[in-house]
């Protein structure tokens, strides 16, 4: 048996919010079982480009807000990390 583990985790500077409170999320952690490490690994690299995608898509509606100066990429942090491991 493996298991994949996934962790997404992002955060938003307070400065860049209407609400100058703090504001964090936590990070989500998933773990699914694969009865094999190819199947885990192809299940891996998939989800690894999906993640991929989003913070592009994430990071680029922060930059249209740049535009019109409201906030900058470097506003956001996005994190994940995606593992096949033995059980």
């Amino acid at each position: 048996m493996w298991v994949l583990m996934f962790v997404f985790s992002y955060s938003v500077n307070p400065v860049a919010t209407s609400d100058r409170a703090e504001w964090r999320l936590s990070p989500t952690v998933v773990f699914q079982e694969f009865s094999s490490e190819e199947r885990c690994n192809s299940a891996k690299s998939k989800l690894e480009g999906s993640l991929r995608e989003a913070k592009t898509r994430l990071k680029s509606s922060f930059d249209e807000l740049q535009i019109v100066g409201k906030v900058s990429p470097t506003e956001i942090i996005v994190v994940y990390n995606v593992e096949c491991l033995p059980k």
